[in-house]
């Protein structure tokens, strides 16, 4: 601390209307809107900070992160300035203002923090022309729930001054403490800049047989791996933990400089969007590979000669094997929780759990942490996401460490152990078609008229019929929640058609910005005949997806020829 102390300036401000967070996902608006338009980031960091109980945010600590993105240091300065002026007493950022969400997830909890920032807008795309986000997690290292999420946008609707130290500057870069004297402050103002990846990786250490990995890695029969950090966050943490400490090639990793704008690329770990890595692992030279998201929390999974590893299976098979992983084998696991819309046969299919518990649960990041807190459950898996009671929070990096520990131990390929799994349990056939940037009345509209439609007596026993295929509807709803620790029921998270067959459709609307929408269709049918294995997911699902498409009309009223993504 040198010179005089640092003014705390209270600044006049107006309120905006569009600042209600998506749940767990925070606020995710155009980046334009949080540089450009007056006051728009520090009259949402002012609402975020005073939903924190005064007398809890005195002189209490936060962590600040970022996944790297364009405005991602304007708006890590901005929230230390804030932060100061509004009473917090601490802040641990990572270094270059650099931590991925389940980074942030562990040092919150590791510290016992009050919470923490993350300015993120996980997997849209960087730059001056993509998407900025703000995203709060509370003091048990999880996304902010429903009520507080509620609570923030109430404050922010009426919101008329905001405070800040606009002359306080951190050095990012410099690992270690650096303290400042503000005025009308007894006591100092501290940042802690902390190794990005140091904390998470100690975390690591206790859940996994890293000399095991460390084995299938190196020497003379070393697996070959590829993976794409995509050019987010993820690049630090792959380089230390992968190649670093598990013994990986250097040139194992790609694209590990987190890049303002991705390096023009949209950091979406799917066969669209991951390319590069696909056509690698398509030449046969490695036989293992995983693609992570802007922020960390998603992740693909791939094998030898381009093998796709289709999410719903990968967690399934995630959950029937967990007991190669130390860490579930000394807890347990008490259950498991599965969002609505990922494929059925997870519960069934971990046979080794005593005690197999199971939750289906909406969509949204939030769901399942109550769960977890409350030790109901251990593992809840999210379509392409997991959660796992190490943390609060989704983790792209665990997963694949998981996979790892898996062909470790069993000593097969990643196709023969998905094959095998399938041959014992049958396959699901499962694929999700993302219709994004809808204009969001359009969407809304879509679903409102679907819902119209399917839920009510005249539907129910319907049959479609496709080709040689004739399904009998034998049940719709619009799926609704009763969260089983409070006894809140969260209504209209998806609608469902399942038939005779046990197939399922399902339709789910999810609003990333106040700008765009995003519509969701999701088909599965289940083949048990291990000789009907081979197929295609979409030829198998081609005749429900006609079905979603004719009573949907999506094409029709969107223009759209197809969907934008197919996962």
């Amino acid at each position: 601390m040198e010179g005089s102390p640092i003014p705390v300036l209270t600044v006049q401000t107006a309120p905006y209307e569009d600042q209600r967070p998506t749940g767990g996902g925070g606020l995710r608006r155009p980046t334009g809107l949080f540089e450009g338009q007056r006051n728009y980031l520090p009259n949402f960091v002012q609402s975020l900070l005073s939903s924190i109980d005064l007398r809890d945010r005195q002189g209490c600590t936060m962590v600040v992160g970022s996944d790297g993105r364009y405005f991602s240091r304007t708006a890590t300065e901005i929230v230390v300035q804030m932060a100061a002026a509004n009473g917090i007493g601490r802040l641990v950022i990572g270094q270059n203002g650099i931590l991925s969400t389940p980074a942030v997830s562990c040092i919150i909890r590791k510290i016992k923090a009050a919470g923490g920032i993350i300015l993120t807008a996980s997997h849209s795309p960087g730059g001056p022309g993509g998407e900025f986000g703000v995203k709060f997690n509370v003091s048990n290292g999880g996304p902010a729930p429903d009520a507080v999420s509620d609570k923030i946008y109430q404050i922010s609707k009426t919101l008329e001054e905001y405070a800040i130290c606009p002359d306080l500057r951190v050095d990012l870069s410099r690992l270690g403490r650096q303290e400042f004297d503000l005025e009308n402050k007894f006591k100092p103002f501290r940042v802690e800049i902390v190794d990005s990846v140091d904390i998470y990786l100690n975390l690591l250490r206790t859940i996994f047989d890293f000399n095991m990995i460390r084995s299938l890695l190196t020497g003379p029969n070393q697996l070959k791996i590829r993976i794409d950090a995509m050019n987010g966050v993820m690049g630090p943490y792959v380089r230390r933990v992968l190649c670093d400490e598990l013994g990986a090639p250097a040139n194992s990793a790609i694209n590990c400089i987190p890049l303002e704008d991705f390096g023009g690329q949209l950091p979406d770990p799917n066969l669209t969007y991951a390319t590069t890595l696909l056509e690698a692992m398509k030449g046969g030279e490695y036989g293992f590979g995983a693609a992570f998201d802007a922020d960390g929390d998603r992740y693909m999974i791939l094998g030898q000669n381009g093998f796709f590893v289709n999410p719903s299976d990968s967690l399934a098979i995630i959950a029937a094997n967990l007991s190669c992983i130390p860490y579930f084998r000394q807890m347990g696991v008490r259950g498991f929780g599965r969002s609505m819309p990922t494929s059925t046969p997870l519960v069934a299919q971990a046979t080794w759990v005593q005690s197999n518990t199971s939750f289906e649960r909406p969509q949204g990041a939030q769901f399942p942490l109550e769960l977890l807190d409350c030790t109901q459950m251990a593992l809840c898996i999210n379509q392409v996401l997991k959660w796992s009671d190490h943390l609060r929070e989704k983790d792209g990096l665990w997963a694949v460490l998981v996979w790892l520990s898996i062909i470790a131990a069993r000593k097969q390929s990643v196709e023969q152990i998905v094959r095998d799994h399938w041959t014992k349990f049958g396959r699901h056939y499962y694929c999700r078609f993302d219709y994004e940037a809808l204009e969001p009345r359009t969407a809304y509209f879509i679903m409102r008229d679907l819902e119209a439609l399917i839920i009510g007596k005249s539907f129910s026993n319907q049959q479609f019929a496709v080709g040689n295929n004739v399904y009998r509807v034998e049940k719709t709803d619009s799926f609704e929640y009763v969260d089983p620790v409070d006894g809140t029921v969260t209504k209209r998270q998806g609608l469902r058609i399942i038939f005779s067959d046990a197939s399922r459709l399902i339709f789910r609307l999810s609003a990333s910005s106040s700008v765009r929408a995003t519509l969701r269709i999701y088909a599965e049918s289940y083949e048990k005949d291990p000789s009907k294995h081979d197929k295609e997911s979409q030829a198998v699902l081609s005749p429900l997806i006609a079905i979603a498409l004719k009573i949907s009309q999506i094409h029709e009223r969107t223009g759209r020829k197809g969907p934008t993504v197919i996962t």
